[in-house]
């Protein structure tokens, strides 16, 4: 029996045919580095002696701070206030593992023997770990030359939020803290950097597995002074995961780069997992405060939202993201009218944070959703029907905050999860534990799937006021380039970046459709160079940008490629091209029947363009664009639609949580995705599973944790907990509706992230269900029997 795998790609993942950055040797005579960490969370650097180890036998340079002071611009910041991000510490150091050295040698054995021999002298200062400890006016100042840890602080108020409040027949507030925690790809961060100086000037070719490179290349390029035309990045097809850990700034990029000028030979630089624990990137810590105005019959009728991210030791791009992404959606599933927002971003002695898979959603439906329970109680309402009279009903819908919610049916959604995911029954398996003297809870959540983001979000961070005319910064473009060979096969050249999602599946599926060619004639790149790949700088696999985005750029492409093969077959079959169609690997003419192959249509091109009609195009090489008339930059009100499709999520989770162990199990996940025009439903019930997974790893296992001296208290296995496959074999009940957006030539939106946005807090609300009748509030994640001991206490 022959396999067939169910993606494109899997065929060469399980056989270990894979190509991620450890597999490539791109230059001949690369070197390793080892990286030289600070021990401390902060202390100034009063020198450094590299002497010892740049004499140690087979080491071939060796960096630090005076190198990097040298030669290195501070990374551009999305915000104005002073607080420089350089690759490494120069005068002082501001987290556990922050880099101070590069050691460069033969093999990785000698360069991590070598840096044992660095000696720094440091002088330890006080730390602030805790986020609202830092925003204290006595508070340790991380950058002094701020004068505060507060990077970003800024308010907004959309519609008449102080007079709702005001008459409202019922106030409901709640204070929520979302930790930190990552997605702990399989494969770390990876670089391999030469520095060449060429007879047009300095430049850098790398290849490294980030997976948002067009990002990278601007801001490597102007912190090494180098045009970013001379910066050329490559990213293998394969990336061992990311789920945005990836796409964060890779500080390794520059360092490498630098490190290769002063070897004078190609550096290659590869993160070990305790590295990767101890100082590479994770989700934003936030602690916020949400508080509605409700009227009697339990209608949210305005919201006062508190935001406060701590994004670590600098504000490293694209923080402060985190707090703006899903601006446009920030009242949810929700059709409130009003809505006053305060969002700051603080700096702390703690790693700096970045993207994190649904990075924004988690932390906004943590809040938004645990209120939605808090008012259920306050009105006396079952927590299915207080949401249900508070749903958006009527599409497209425009949010107060400017979001333009494009699609969707969120009481069908609802009431579809209700149904299969058998609510009632699981009130019924309450009602008969709690006679038992049993805990058991069911959470709910609701929640706005965000996809296909507009970077103009980021501009939020400065006032309208502040904002350079002419300097808006707004989109969500891609491009996809197509082309026909002599043989008619059709090669599609993505610049997507996938990290394991199937982009190549999918897109070769609709390049086929498109064509009405067979799949076998049709066959994607993935394989990313910034010197030969079309991009923009919003390019990448971000936001669950494929479906809504790239999809629609290769629709583009491969329709003008059937404008040249209906050119081409005009000539074959003697008739106009307007009208041919394109079916089971030919173009026909559907008034006749008579038909020709698409490759020898395609042929006609190639080998005789001068037959073409007059005016026919003849291009078997060409690009296709989708820049969405809906992705607009910031207005002066500070309005803006943050993404340009909005999905749906419904979930529930009913948990039974043991009396005397007080270990929590999942009795049962239900789970509805609305995601537009479904591309694949294999895929998209992949990305269901997967991000219903992350999202319990941060709702019952994974923090990263810090000592109150500002020591990481988790870097290692041992200490940081994942959920394996032992933890998700949960009975799941997984559904779907579907809801196509009008703005995508598809309807399809992204659903790569729904589930790790909606799952920590339905988790949490059926936690807190379960525990009520003790009276305890939920308040915090992750959720474990540990936690759930401290909070019962002698209860």
């Amino acid at each position: 029996m022959t396999w067939t795998p169910a993606r494109d790609e899997d065929a060469a993942l399980v056989t270990g045919a894979g190509r991620f950055v450890d597999d490539l040797d791109p230059l001949p005579g690369t070197l390793v580095a080892a990286v030289v960490r600070s021990p401390h969370p902060h202390a100034r650097i009063r020198g450094v002696d590299l002497a010892a180890a740049r004499a140690h036998p087979g080491v071939a340079a060796v960096i630090g701070p005076d190198e990097v002071r040298a030669a290195v611009r501070p990374f551009p910041l999305s915000t104005s206030t002073p607080m420089p991000y350089l690759p490494s510490g120069v005068d002082a150091v501001r987290y556990v593992g922050e880099p101070v050295a590069v050691v460069v040698a033969g093999d990785r054995y000698v360069a991590e023997d070598a840096a044992e021999l660095v000696a720094v002298d440091y002088e330890p200062l006080d730390v602030v770990v805790d986020t609202r400890e830092a925003l204290g006016p006595e508070a340790v100042l991380l950058h002094p030359e701020a004068g505060t840890n507060v990077a970003t602080d800024r308010t907004f108020t959309f519609g008449p939020v102080d007079e709702t409040f005001a008459r409202a027949d019922h106030l409901v507030h709640g204070e929520y803290t979302f930790p930190r925690y990552s997605s702990v790809p399989m494969e770390g961060y990876g670089v391999v950097a030469q520095w060449v100086d060429g007879a047009d000037g300095p430049g850098v070719e790398c290849w490294a597995n980030f997976h948002g490179p067009f990002t990278m290349v601007p801001v490597a390029a102007g912190a090494l002074g180098i045009p970013v035309s001379r910066f050329r990045m490559h990213v293998p097809a394969d990336i061992g995961g990311s789920f945005g850990i990836k796409s964060g700034i890779y500080p390794y990029v520059v360092l490498m780069a630098l490190a290769s000028k002063h070897a004078g030979r190609p550096v290659r630089w590869t993160e070990d997992r305790v590295e990767h624990l101890l100082a590479s990137s994770s989700g934003a810590g936030r602690v916020m405060g949400f508080s509605a105005a409700v009227s009697g019959d339990g209608v949210v009728e305005a919201l006062r939202v508190d935001l406060v991210d701590d994004v670590g030791a600098y504000l490293r791009p694209p923080e402060p993201s985190t707090l703006y992404r899903c601006f446009g959606n920030i009242t949810g599933a929700y059709d409130v009218p009003a809505v006053a927002i305060r969002a700051r971003a603080v700096v702390t002695n703690r790693a700096p944070t970045g993207l994190n898979r649904g990075f924004g959603g988690q932390q906004l439906y943590f809040g938004l959703e645990r209120l939605m329970d808090a008012v259920a109680a306050r009105t006396e309402l079952d927590v299915a029907e207080v949401r249900r009279r508070n749903l958006v009903r009527a599409f497209p819908h425009r949010t107060p905050t400017g979001g333009l919610y494009d699609s969707g049916d969120y009481p069908a959604a609802l009431d579809l999860l209700l149904a299969k995911g058998g609510y009632d029954e699981l009130r019924a398996r309450q009602e008969a534990a709690r006679a038992e003297g049993a805990h058991y809870g069911v959470g709910l959540a609701l929640v706005v799937d965000p996809s296909g983001t507009n970077i103009g979000y980021v501009g939020l961070a400065t006032p309208a006021s502040e904002r350079k005319p002419g300097r808006d910064k707004s989109g969500s473009t891609e491009i996809v380039r197509a082309s026909v060979d002599l043989q008619g096969v059709v090669t599609v050249l993505l610049g997507s970046v996938p990290q394991g999602q199937g982009h190549a599946t999918v897109a070769r599926r609709v390049a086929a459709t498109r064509l009405g060619l067979p799949v076998e004639q049709v066959r994607v790149v993935v394989d990313m160079d910034t010197a030969s790949t079309p991009w923009t700088v919003t390019s990448g696999s971000y936001s669950s940008r494929f479906a809504p985005l790239v999809t629609s750029a290769v629709v583009a492409a491969v329709d003008r490629l059937a404008e040249t093969a209906r050119a081409g077959a005009s000539v074959l079959l003697g008739v106009a091209p307007d009208g041919l169609e394109l079916a089971d690997g030919s173009v026909r003419d559907p008034a006749t029947g008579a038909s020709c192959l698409f490759r020898h249509a395609a042929g006609v091109v190639h080998w005789d363009p001068g037959a073409l009609p007059a005016g026919a195009p003849a291009r078997l090489a060409t690009e296709g664009e989708f820049v969405p008339p809906e992705a607009v930059a910031a207005t002066a009100e500070d309005r803006i639609n943050s993404s340009l499709c909005y999905g749906f999520v419904a979930e529930m989770v009913g948990v039974r949580i043991d009396a005397d162990t007080l270990e929590v199990t999942l009795d049962r996940v239900a789970t509805v995705h609305d995601a537009g025009t479904v591309l694949d439903p294999v895929l998209l019930e992949g990305q269901v599973l997967g991000a219903l997974v992350h999202g319990l790893g941060g709702a019952a296992y994974e923090e990263f944790r810090y000592s109150p001296a500002g020591q990481p208290t988790s870097a290692t296995f041992l200490d940081y907990l994942c959920p394996t496959s032992a933890e998700t074999a949960f009975p799941l009940v997984s559904d779907h509706v579907s809801s196509p957006s009008p703005l995508t030539p598809l309807g399809a939106k992204g659903c790569g992230e729904g589930s790790s946005m909606s799952f920590p807090v339905a988790y949490a609300n059926a936690v807190a269900d379960a525990l009520a009748p003790a009276g305890v509030a939920i308040d915090a994640l992750p959720l474990h029997g540990s936690v759930i001991h401290d909070l019962l206490g002698d209860r």
